[in-house]
């Protein structure tokens, strides 16, 4: 028996197979949960990517692991779009590109929100992606101050509520106009760093019927 098959601790590779399904179910979740939120079960992931309910469950032993592993990504692409943000020379545009990326983000990913809110009690890589992305929006915004750009007092942690705000109107208005977000976003960033003379808003309002149906309760 060779060292790797005895050592406990120590995880085996994935044979091909096996290592497939896990990355079709991880991204038959990501999709499922951007789409339909955080209230998806396992055997919904199992049907919409084709396998058995027991296959997700080898790689899976709850939805919260799966999940757990999809944090990952998400941090992932939260710190890479900070870093590009932060290239920006400019500090004023560099704040705007981050807050813009963030929320088109969500607008697309209904799960953004939830997994920030479980990124507190995963495992110590998770949360250490999520104070490194704390840490490099904390140093965009610190640099819009020095400019003077931004509104005084605003903070880091005024962003989960910005973008639960913008992602309300993304999920309202999905089947209506999928871009409708853009007019609002605009809108708060003009809040946060009020521009220099009035720019127009991005696209047009709703019309009404159009209205009417984004702002009907969903059952």
């Amino acid at each position: 028996m060779s060292t790797t098959d005895s050592a406990p601790g120590l995880e085996r590779p994935l044979r091909a197979d096996a290592a497939r399904n896990r990355e079709l179910i991880l991204q038959t979740a990501r999709k499922c949960f951007a789409e339909r939120g955080i209230s998806v079960t396992l055997n919904d992931i199992a049907h919409e990517a084709g396998v058995g309910v027991g296959t997700v469950y080898r790689r899976f032993a709850d939805k919260d692991s799966l999940i757990e592993a999809l944090l990952a990504t998400k941090f992932e692409a939260l710190n890479d779009a900070a870093a590009r943000a932060a290239e920006e020379i400019d500090p004023r545009e560099a704040l705007r590109v981050y807050l813009m990326g963030v929320f088109e983000f969500r607008a697309r990913d209904r799960a953004l929100a939830d997994a920030i809110v479980r990124a507190g009690t995963s495992r110590p890589s998770i949360v250490q992606e999520r104070d490194r992305l704390e840490a490099q929006v904390t140093e965009i915004i610190h640099r819009a101050e020095q400019a003077g750009v931004v509104r005084v007092g605003f903070d880091y942690r005024d962003l989960p509520l910005l973008t639960t705000m913008l992602g309300a109107v993304a999920d309202a208005t999905r089947d209506t106009d999928p871009y409708a977000w853009r007019r609002y976003a605009q809108v708060l960033i003009d809040g946060v760093m009020p521009p220099a003379a009035p720019e127009r808003l991005s696209g047009t309002p709703l019309g009404r019927e159009a209205l009417e149906r984004a702002m009907r309760p969903t059952t």
